[in-house]
């Protein structure tokens, strides 16, 4: 902290955008006493110190991770892809020997877990059938906290309604509504770090000192044990939606690991790249296409059942984002750290189009999934765009500089198109909601479009 009590750091290095109506009116609540809170913190403390003393063995990666689980019956196809959807759901029970629960030891029986509505001063504590959720990772000096904000459009209310404190700097925050030890859907979050452990918080318990689960493990000379998982800082997270037992990991070793939540363990590795990989996003449809993008400065796109099946575009030197465009399913969206951005058509070798989008890196890249047409570009030249790309030639319709600083990222309110909220590395505001009905030219252009998507989605309804 500076002298007047600033803190000397203060960003935002992730976010994501829960829909509504997913997260519990009352989120569960773990209370503890402070002896009991003591004991939990000299426990962790215990383990860290072991793991830690782990850290510096060299190991052998486990490639065969021993799972209880039938036989795939096509071998290319390790997760079953081909029948996706024709799969009946089932109910796993447990998680493997990797993905360890959150373990209180003889404390258990003390924890009052309080579910009870809440009281007349805990009206904000109620999570609205109208209200998203926007997990942040928010580095503050020396601390790591996932910040769960609630967000309502309609009401104009924004702010903190629970954290969660954090043992490394994150990176990288997904949803996932797959809860291995449950067979009704969840409310989890998936995060991704400096460290080579991804950890799953439930998002409907308050005061949880430990994630739900764990995917991965470090090697640890004293226990003997190998490492499973990632080597490295974990740098980007893609849930598959239509799979929903599937989760990707890409990472700064250079790898991609497809985990499978029900056992815990990883079983498909994909080590093709020559660089960090930075970026990945499942297809919207096929289950079994991934996309990603790595700082080797290509953007491939890979078919989980054939790892070996994949093809690349190049828009060197590295690449930042990737994102499907739900809109035209054989379409996709690249960026890079010089400022420029790419769509590609996978049946064409090259890209349809390139534009000069930013001075700098491009670290936010949205492609609506609600008002066709509408890209969304940030970048760390402190600039705010929209695009529509309906064209041959992508159109700028506006531009407006952010108050974050240096913008880290974006994301986009699903239920809200065109609410957006941006991080980055003032201090002094290091989170901004963007509302982009306030303005004309971006009205002008995209309002009847959203007109379109609302009255679309009341069909269906």
């Amino acid at each position: 902290m500076e002298e007047d009590g600033t803190p000397t750091v203060s960003l935002v290095s992730c976010m994501h955008f829960v829909r509504r109506g997913v997260a519990k009116a009352v989120p569960e609540k773990i209370e503890l006493t402070e002896k009991e809170l003591e004991k939990i913190i000299k426990q962790t403390a215990t383990e860290l110190r072991l793991t830690e003393a782990g850290d510096d063995q060299s190991d052998e990666e486990a490639e065969n991770t021993e799972a209880a689980r039938d036989p795939p019956a096509d071998p290319n196809d390790e997760f079953d892809f081909e029948n996706y959807d024709q799969e009946e759901s089932s109910d796993p029970v447990g998680i493997g020997t990797i993905a360890t629960l959150p373990n209180l030891g003889d404390l258990s029986e003390n924890i009052q877990i309080r579910t009870e509505g809440p009281d007349s001063d805990e009206e904000d504590d109620i999570i609205k059938p109208n209200d998203n959720l926007l997990l942040v990772g928010h580095v503050e000096t020396d601390a790591s906290v996932l910040e769960v904000y609630i967000f309502n459009k309609e009401e104009g209310s924004f702010y903190v309604h629970h954290d969660i404190i954090l043992p490394w700097f994150p990176l990288c925050i997904e949803w996932l509504s797959h809860d291995p030890s449950d067979p009704q859907p969840g409310n989890l979050c998936a995060l991704g770090g400096m460290d080579p452990v991804i950890q799953v918080w439930d998002l409907d318990i308050e005061n949880c000192l430990e994630p739900a689960f764990k995917l991965g493990r470090k090697p640890n000379k004293k226990k003997k044990t190998k490492r499973i998982g990632h080597k490295e800082a974990v740098l980007d997270l893609s849930w598959n939606r239509n799979f929903s037992h599937v989760l990707a990991s890409g990472s700064a070793d250079n790898t991609v690991l497809l985990w499978d939540l029900d056992q815990g363990s990883p079983h498909t590795k994909l080590d093709y790249f020559d660089d960090k990989v930075q970026s990945l996003c499942f297809h919207p449809l096929e289950a079994q296409t991934l996309l990603s993008g790595a700082c080797d400065g290509r953007a491939r796109v890979t078919d989980c059942r054939a790892p070996a099946a994949r093809r690349a575009w190049s828009l060197p030197p590295e690449i930042e984002r990737v994102v499907w465009d739900t809109h035209n399913p054989f379409c996709f969206a690249m960026s890079n750290n010089e400022g420029k951005v790419a769509y590609v058509d996978c049946r064409q070798d090259e890209p349809l189009w390139k534009i000069d989008a930013h001075q700098k890196e491009v670290t936010g890249l949205i492609l609506s999934e609600k008002v066709p047409g509408l890209l969304i570009t940030v970048g760390a030249d402190e600039k705010f765009k929209t695009w529509d790309i309906t064209s041959e030639t992508p159109l700028q319709i506006s531009e407006r500089s952010v108050r974050v600083g240096q913008a880290l990222c974006a994301a986009q309110c699903p239920d809200a198109p065109l609410s957006l909220a941006v991080g980055g590395d003032n201090k002094e505001c290091f989170i901004e909601l963007v509302d982009l009905t306030a303005n004309e030219e971006v009205m002008n252009r995209f309002g009847a479009r959203v007109q379109d998507s609302v009255n679309t989605e009341a069909m269906e309804s």
